[in-house]
């Protein structure tokens, strides 16, 4: 009898216990399951959003390739345009939008494309090489558009820009020698020729030229 009674003890025990811990424990179960579910539903939506931002991303660039077809122009603005709004977290809104960019200035409207290459821009978060490659075009857009000073102020705010250094030195001599400014484009083409780490550049060296600088300079 003693045994049972400690049976029945242990029995009655374990229902005390559920009595007043089973809620709590059912409660924690509960949302521990709801966080794990919770979790996949939300990476599985994750994923459904980068495939169908690829996806459109796809017909862009078949879009953009596809220069016979007259609707094309439309189609790339109007995938860029889905791109922005129903996808802006993605890298491909901002490959998108460089691509529009990149139509809007072979259509002669650079201040399109600046547009296009600020909200890349503002986008590329801390991706720091690609926000150099948006910075690059905006500049040139910019310079396109005649806004002087603002692609000054693009290519001066890039900071440290590693082996675009070249790059916005040449384009910064471009843009001063528009202005008028030959000492200015002079010591800028000099610095994109120091800085240069692909060997000489042909067309740098007759930029130099045409300002009176010679090779050994």
């Amino acid at each position: 009898m003693a045994e049972m009674r400690t049976e029945e003890e242990q029995i009655q025990a374990i229902k005390d216990w559920w009595k007043n811990n089973g809620t709590s424990l059912l409660i924690g179960v509960g949302a521990a399951l709801a966080i794990v579910f919770g979790w996949q539903a939300w990476q599985n939506h994750q994923a459904e959003q980068r495939t169908k931002a690829a996806n459109e991303f796809a017909n862009l660039i078949n879009a953009f390739s596809n220069q016979a077809d007259e609707t094309s122009g439309d189609t790339v603005e109007y995938v860029a345009k889905t791109l922005r709004e129903d996808f802006a977290d993605s890298a491909y809104a901002v490959y998108g939008n460089l691509i529009l960019a990149r139509q809007q200035l072979t259509a002669d409207q650079p201040e399109a494309a600046i547009d296009s290459l600020k909200w890349a821009l503002e986008k590329s978060g801390d991706n720091q090489a690609l926000a150099l490659v948006v910075r690059n075009r905006l500049a040139r857009a910019q310079f396109a558009a005649e806004q002087y000073d603002a692609a000054l102020a693009t290519i001066d705010s890039a900071g440290e820009a590693d082996s675009f250094n070249a790059i916005f030195s040449e384009l910064k001599g471009d843009i001063l020698l528009a202005q008028g400014d030959r000492e200015g484009a002079r010591a800028a083409y000099l610095a994109a020729r120091e800085e240069a780490q692909q060997g000489r550049s042909g067309v740098l060296d007759l930029k130099l030229s045409d300002l009176g600088v010679g090779e050994d300079a």
